[in-house]
């Protein structure tokens, strides 16, 4: 488990969420310009919308594009972007071909990051940007995240996270200042749906993609399609919990997957909860 890095908060809790608001627009005029990495979640839009409040054009916002990234999720971005004047540009990154990403182990999201900050570190110096920075916040300490250590060894900054600022907290300032992405439901990579062990493959990410797709048709709004094998093993929120429950919606979302290319589906009694697929590493509390 030692490939996997535990990051530590920002020591900025006596602030407010304003005041670490203002702390946040200030680390972005430190610099002549910064890359943003977007990836259309809540906290890389905010990040976004900072940067681009902060130094305007000097800022430029990048989405990589790899079949781990759902066709969805662009959309997400293409509008977001749009709506909001920031400057940006899509890119393609090509962590498949790395067979360590493939393999699909438990610091899988290392290669993935390591990729993405090499293609901006890349870009940052054929480009004259001074930095580059992603969207990891303050709640992000109480999870392990792989991908920091790539994106310390390619120095990239976390100005959430050095502001302090925590999930909630993001919510509630992009409400104000009205992004879209404000109540938009926590996402990741295609590639987060697959047990660990199983390797990644296009023909798995977009069986995925069908499937979350068809949910998304559906009505629901916060879920996974963890893919075991054949088998679809579909997380919804509790909230929601009931409404898949009926009969009629439980044959619907049945038909609907197996349509998508699943054999059998089976609903998560647990509902949806962030890196589920985390369990099997580790007993819970021993991480």
């Amino acid at each position: 488990m030692n490939s996997l890095v535990r990051i530590h908060a920002a020591e900025q809790s006596q602030l407010s969420a304003d005041e670490k608001e203002l702390l946040l627009l200030k680390q972005f005029t430190e610099f002549p310009s910064m890359i943003v990495a977007l990836s259309g979640g809540a906290d890389s839009a905010f990040l976004a919308w900072a940067a681009h409040r902060a130094i305007g054009p000097r800022a430029l916002s990048v989405t990589a594009l790899s079949p781990s990234y759902s066709a969805h999720d662009r959309t997400v971005v293409e509008e977001f972007v749009l709506k909001l004047g920031v400057r940006h540009e899509f890119i393609e990154t090509h962590e498949m071909e790395n067979p360590k990403y493939r393999a699909n182990a438990a610091d899988r999201c290392y290669f993935c990051k390591d990729e993405l900050f090499t293609v901006l570190d890349v870009m940052a110096r054929e480009r004259g940007f001074a930095a580059v920075a992603y969207g990891v916040n303050a709640d992000d300490t109480l999870d392990f995240r792989p991908g920091h250590r790539a994106a310390t060894e390619h120095r990239v900054l976390a100005p959430l996270l050095d502001a302090g600022l925590h999930k909630a907290e993001i919510r509630n300032l992009s409400q104000r200042v009205g992004l879209p992405t404000w109540d938009r439901p926590a996402s990741a990579c295609l590639a987060s749906r697959l047990p660990y062990g199983t390797e990644v493959t296009a023909e798995r990410l977009a069986l995925v993609e069908r499937g979350e797709a068809a949910l998304r048709e559906l009505g629901f709004r916060q879920f996974r399609v963890r893919l075991h094998e054949k088998l679809a093993r579909v997380e919804i929120a509790p909230e929601e919990m009931p409404r898949a429950m009926s009969p009629e919606m439980a044959a619907s979302i049945a038909a609907r997957l197996k349509a998508a290319g699943f054999t059998f589906v089976a609903l998560d009694l647990e509902g949806y909860r962030q890196g589920s697929l985390n369990e099997s590493l580790a007993p819970r509390g021993k991480l």
